[in-house]
């Protein structure tokens, strides 16, 4: 296994390299470009700016509200505040490390644990989180194909987005049937168990009887359409802010290209190329709008912008959550420790007293 890890580091760093290269190569030959987009954003817009940058705010805070409402399914309830900065701080360290969508779930799954959720909900709450966010992207490009029939139709992207849109919806509908997805988890388990011998049959039956506690979970059309409605609140905010960024450098916005392109580029971000798509994310974005009717040097401008706000703007602020987090969680250690000693028996506090005095002597 970790001669695997290190083949795959090994195979990423080297693609990143050749990456770089080829759009090193790429920007040579497009000097003119850059110089014009520079240009631009030596002149950018404040207002315009500002908006991109509330837009992205508020992007964050439907992501929040999407986490808050699958928690509060099962029970357990989070401020809205809490969840905007969790959404910061996961955010950064999944665009900052190299296994960062990992070490981000990770981390979300122990705040999730921290606040109430027992290990079935924390498990759920991240595989729905990412389902509905899946599904809500997918119903923004399908509105993108949708405005852009004739350009959809010439790169033959109708196919492929309703193909992903269907695998979305089956996805989304296993996650909110707890029965299918424990089912299946169970079958899958005991499947393995008997190929390969592992897990032991403890741990299927741990396994088999966390997956039970969903049942505690409650959920309804309501639950489904504000988790929808918050993924899609986090994508479209999100796109806003793309759009302000063009305003912003004062160019046109293609509006009728724009949630396509916008999805191309968001599917881009989730390869596990670069952190944070970073790099990839660019360069597809720009070559989506330019086909799709943008100016080149307007929307090389544009897409910098942009991404200074939605990427090299917001890893500050996720960062200095994390910290914000970790002095809360231990401020609130610190709290329960000494409650918990003040709740001591007398006697074991004594003799917590004498047993330091003689260590002393």
């Amino acid at each position: 296994m970790r001669r695997r890890s290190r083949a795959w580091q090994a195979f990423r760093f080297a693609l990143g390299i050749v990456l770089a290269a080829v759009a090193f190569y790429a920007l040579d030959g497009q000097r003119g470009e850059l110089v014009g987009a520079s240009h631009k954003l030596a002149h950018i817009d404040p207002g315009w700016l500002v908006a991109a940058i509330v837009a992205e705010v508020i992007s964050f805070v439907w992501f929040g509200a999407l986490q808050r409402r699958l928690l509060a399914c099962g029970g357990v309830g989070i401020r809205l505040g809490y969840a905007t900065i969790l959404s910061f701080a996961a955010g950064a360290i999944a665009d900052s490390l190299g296994a960062g969508p990992a070490f981000s779930s990770v981390y979300a799954f122990r705040q999730y644990r921290r606040h109430g959720a027992d290990d079935a909900l924390a498990g759920w709450t991240l595989l729905a989180t990412l389902v509905c966010a899946a599904l809500s992207l997918a119903l923004l490009a399908t509105a993108g194909v949708l405005l852009a029939t004739h350009e959809s139709a010439s790169y033959d992207l109708v196919g492929v987005t309703l193909g992903v849109l269907v695998v979305a919806v089956l996805a989304d509908a296993v996650v909110w049937q707890r029965r299918w997805l424990v089912r299946l988890s169970v079958l899958v388990l005991d499947l393995t168990h008997r190929v390969l011998g592992h897990p032991r049959r403890e741990a299927v039956t741990v396994v088999g009887g966390l997956l039970d506690n969903l049942a505690s979970v409650r959920l309804g059309g309501r639950d489904l359409a504000a988790t929808v409605g918050a993924g899609l609140g986090n994508w479209v905010f999100d796109c806003a802010s793309l759009a302000c960024s063009f305003l912003a450098v004062d160019a046109h916005v293609p509006w009728r290209g724009l949630l396509l392109a916008y999805g191309a580029g968001q599917l881009a971000a989730n390869l596990p190329i670069t952190p944070g798509g970073l790099g990839v994310v660019e360069g597809s974005l720009t070559i989506a709008l330019v086909a799709l009717g943008g100016a080149e040097v307007s929307t090389v401008a544009a897409v910098i912008c942009y991404r200074i706000v939605s990427f090299w703007g917001y890893l500050p602020v996720g960062w200095v959550s994390w910290l914000g987090i970790a002095f809360s969680d231990r401020r609130s250690d610190g709290r329960s420790g000494a409650r918990a000693a003040e709740g001591a028996p007398p006697a074991a506090r004594d003799g917590g007293r004498l047993g330091a005095q003689a260590g002393e002597r």
